[in-house]
This record gives structure tokens, C-alpha cells and sequence, in this order.
């Protein structure tokens, strides 16, 4: 379990399965600047904001939340590129792990809140859009620590 809380904590961990960063950079101890670009449904966008740690409980679990604007978000309807613009992005996911059979069992629940122009996609959406993200994140982050 220690060796897993480690790497949740690490910056190098965390930016290698964050999936579109593109940057991430410690600014104080639990806090981090990121930039990264994503797709959410038809739209692509580059996010920039912060990311936190929270409610930590070593080795145990944590909080992590991330916040942030992206400029402009564009997509793809009939052949033509549109633009959304000035909107802004908050959600995180409650980390929690667990001795199991010999091993750390992770387990994680993840919200997500879009808004400005971006939110005209629908809460479902970007809530399905936030888990498939965690899943991946979660996923490249099992493939990490087993490395």
C-alpha cells in the first residue's frame, strides 16, 4: 500500500497517466499547475488550471480535485469547425486503498462540473466523459505501479 501511495504522489507518476497532459508542475506540497488537452464528446479542448490534494491519509487514501478555464474549445458538426468559448471546468475523485489478497486494492469515485459555453453538452455527457477519463487515468496508473 506504501509503495502505491507513493506513486499517487508523485508528479512524474501522476503527469505520465493523466491522459492529454501535456504539463504538470508542483507548485507547493499538495498542489500542482497542469495543462492538459482533452476531448469530451465532439469537443476538443486545452484545460489549464490546478490541481490539489486534499483530506490526505497516508497510506490510505486522499482527495484530489482539479479546476481550471480552457480558451477555445472547438468541434467538428457537418463538414465545418465551430468554436466554444469562456468556459470552465471543476471535478475530482476520492482515492481510497486497501490491503487485498497480498496486494492494494485502489478504489476511486469521480464528479465532474462544465461550464460557460462547454456545458451545452449536457451534465450526462460530461459526467460519462469524467469517468471514461478517471477509468483511463486509473488504468494507466495500475500499468505504472506494476512497471
Amino acid at each position: 500500500r506504501q509503495a502505491v501511495w507513493d506513486k499517487l504522489n508523485d508528479p512524474d507518476v501522476l503527469k505520465a497517466c493523466i491522459p492529454g497532459c501535456e504539463e504538470l508542475e508542483k507548485t507547493d506540497e499538495h498542489g500542482f499547475r497542469a495543462t492538459a488537452k482533452m476531448k469530451v464528446g465532439p469537443v476538443s479542448a486545452r484545460f489549464k488550471g490546478k490541481v490539489t490534494l486534499s483530506d490526505l491519509d497516508p497510506p490510505n487514501g486522499y482527495r484530489i480535485s482539479g479546476e481550471g478555464e480552457g480558451g477555445v474549445a472547438g468541434y467538428a458538426r457537418g463538414g465545418a469547425r465551430r468554436r466554444l468559448c469562456s468556459w470552465f471546468a471543476k471535478g475530482g475523485a476520492t482515492v481510497a486503498l486497501a490491503d487485498k489478497d497480498g496486494g492494494t486494492l485502489l478504489s476511486y469515485n469521480v464528479e465532474a462540473q462544465i461550464g460557460g459555453k462547454l456545458a451545452q453538452l449536457g451534465q450526462r455527457l460530461i459526467n460519462g466523459a469524467a469517468k471514461k477519463l478517471a477509468d483511463e487515468f486509473f488504468a494507466n496508473f495500475a500499468r505504472a505501479v506494476q512497471g
